[in-house]
């Protein structure tokens, strides 16, 4: 079964490690990231830029609305992706909790909808 996990983290954590420090937690992340390619569990995966550089597109009034950043104001923002093979969603909970990412904000785990990707993929 296929699982999106949004990696969410607490942007003002960054500033609070040095770059060698920051190298050192993002290869933490990289290592675990191979031990799932080697389990067959790790898919893929996007890291994302700063939220400063998003765009958010909404309706409003009948029009497309175009804003700077993203559309929560929130504490955390999404960082990245990864899709996660598990056997089912607390096999996926289990998988990701050991991820050292977590220390950055919180991941959240979500089954991927099979019956609307493969529709998704049939139009490709």
């Amino acid at each position: 079964m296929k699982f999106v996990c949004l990696g969410y983290a607490d942007m003002k954590l960054f500033q609070q490690f040095s770059p060698a420090e920051m190298a050192a937690k993002m290869e933490e992340c990289m290592a675990y990231d191979d031990e799932l390619r080697r389990g067959g569990h790790f898919l893929g995966g996007e890291a994302l830029r700063p939220p400063e550089e998003a765009r958010t597109v909404r309706p409003s009034g009948g029009k497309v609305v175009v804003t700077e950043g993203p559309y929560a104001e929130t504490k955390e923002q999404l960082g990245g992706i990864l899709l996660l093979e598990a056997r089912d969603l607390a096999h996926a909970v289990e998988l990701m909790s050991k991820h050292p990412g977590v220390a950055f904000g919180p991941f959240e785990v979500r089954p991927a909808d099979a019956e609307v990707n493969a529709l998704i993929a049939a139009r490709g």
